[in-house]
């Protein structure tokens, strides 16, 4: 079990890195083009205001969160809608985004343990939330990093990344209309540190394994299999690399071999 004070004081950590990457920007970078076809280093972090936003409202106000799923006059395109009405004049982007995501972290911490807080088509724990708005942090921060031509120090805050990579397997097969798989595969990823990270049965006969860096930029989708050093055994391992998602929602359009087009998260 994850400790929810730790994995929220490791979300707090990732945001501020990413914070660090684009704070001292001139304006002019905030409107660069990233892999993500559409969207600037501002849309970006205009993206993640906005999530973590919402999530704020799933936490602390029912009625309010239901309230943006009803009012939305596409649900396909309330990601791209909420990152439009999130962006602004850097400045104003960066002070909106560092508030939101304090108020969310102490909101999740004050949760109660066993809640459900709502979410799309789903509930979650809080620390599911956290979680999921960890990978989210850490893979738009894969955009903004591959712009400004950043390399960023892989740490072990990529374990959770790397759980809900391996939590939502099936969520990646049912989101690309494939037939969920019921054999279980075994995942071993080597760890930034040199220890090795392992989930499922050992005696698997699917198995998946290579460096943990490389499976999160996998189920992230920022990055194509064939640009990642990992290695699959067996029929629904080898699938898995071509469905991998680690966000909800609709399939993504992921990346092509060597750097090409993008997703949105």
């Amino acid at each position: 079990m994850v400790d929810l004070t730790d994995l929220l004081t490791d979300l707090a950590d990732e945001s501020a890195q990413l914070d660090a990457m684009v704070a001292a920007l001139p304006a002019a970078d905030w409107a660069r083009q990233t892999p993500a076809p559409g969207w600037s280093i501002g849309h970006q972090i205009a993206h993640l205001a906005w999530t973590d936003h919402v999530a704020l409202l799933a936490a602390t106000d029912h009625e309010a969160f239901y309230a943006t799923v009803t009012a939305a006059p596409d649900v396909n395109r309330m990601v791209d809608a909420g990152a439009e009405e999130f962006l602004a004049p850097p400045a104003e982007l960066l002070a909106r985004w560092r508030t939101g995501r304090t108020a969310l972290v102490d909101a999740l911490a004050a949760t109660p343990a066993g809640a459900k807080l709502p979410w799309y088509g789903t509930r979650m724990s809080a620390t599911s939330m956290a979680t999921a708005r960890m990978m989210e942090t850490w893979a738009h921060g894969a955009d903004v990093a591959d712009t400004l031509g950043v390399v960023r120090p892989a740490s072990d805050r990529l374990r959770h990344v790397a759980h809900l990579g391996v939590r939502t397997l099936g969520h990646g097969f049912a989101a690309h209309g494939r037939e969920v798989p019921t054999a279980p595969v075994r995942v071993e990823l080597a760890g930034p540190g040199g220890d090795t990270w392992t989930w499922g049965p050992a005696d698997a006969a699917n198995r998946l394994s290579g460096p943990a860096l490389d499976f999160c930029l996998l189920v992230t989708q920022r990055r194509h299999r064939a640009d990642l050093a990992l290695l699959a055994t067996g029929p629904v391992a080898d699938e898995w690399l071509d469905v991998a998602q680690a966000f909800a929602g609709p399939p993504g359009d992921g990346r092509r071999p060597a750097g090409g087009s993008g997703v949105r998260a």
